[in-house]
């Protein structure tokens, strides 16, 4: 299987949602979210019990997704798969101190992202700039305290010419401006669920994605320019 990333829809969900008022789809979310809570308190309560088999559900639950996530960050499936391995494994040994001060999305994904940024350092990936140098001097950028959430590179491209140079533009971006792209772009989180997997303010969680997306649309310009035919 050739290894490409995982590409999002040209629009968000709620983009998608224009036929409800903006309440009605806030008020739909949040019903999933409680939802989704309460079925995961229960099978981490079940598994804090001593109940492994509720552990495989949320093993279960939570595999296409983290899946989603790590090869976005990673490019290769045989590393993927041995990441979510790891990334369960210490779950499980884990989950017994979880005392559910974040929900266990936030906490799973937490632990997914961190193995996975630990790992690509590991593999020795390069960084030609200090990720808080970038942060400091984004957050004071013209361009960044005028953008708006709907100038994005990734939402703005043609999928179906663009899948391949894409690809090789998000693997030039730091591990972890790749990480913010995928749970944001890819993955449709928003920013205070980022902010909280990684820990960071949602300050610097938007200025990891703005200049993310500009290093994306510098890599995509001349592609642009002279698109497919």
């Amino acid at each position: 299987m050739n290894p490409a990333i995982a590409l999002p829809p040209t629009r968000r969900l709620t983009d998608l949602l224009s036929s409800g008022s903006d309440a009605d789809v806030k008020s739909k979310k949040k019903a999933m979210d409680e939802a989704r809570k309460d079925e995961d308190q229960r099978l981490v309560a079940r598994t804090q019990q001593g109940d492994a088999g509720a552990f495989d559900d949320l093993v279960v639950k939570y595999t296409p997704r983290l899946y989603g996530l790590v090869y976005n960050m990673t490019s290769n499936h045989e590393d993927t798969n041995d990441l979510l391995q790891d990334i369960f494994a210490k779950a499980y040994k884990a989950i017994r101190g979880f005392r559910g001060k974040s929900s266990f999305y936030t906490w799973i994904h937490s632990i997914a992202v961190n193995m996975t940024l630990n790992f690509l350092k590991k593999r020795g990936r390069r960084y030609s700039l200090s990720l808080d140098d970038v942060d400091a001097s984004i957050q004071n950028d013209k361009e960044f305290l005028e953008a708006t959430a709907s100038s994005s590179p990734v939402r703005e491209a043609d999928l179906s010419e663009l899948q391949k140079r894409l690809n090789e533009a998000m693997m030039k971006l730091s591990d972890e401006h790749r990480a913010v792209v995928t749970m944001f772009h890819i993955q449709g989180m928003p920013h205070a669920e980022i902010s909280k997997i990684l820990n960071v303010s949602e300050g610097t969680v938007r200025s990891r994605l703005f200049y993310a997306n500009r290093q994306l649309q510098n890599y995509l310009d001349e592609f642009r320019k002279n698109p497919v035919t």
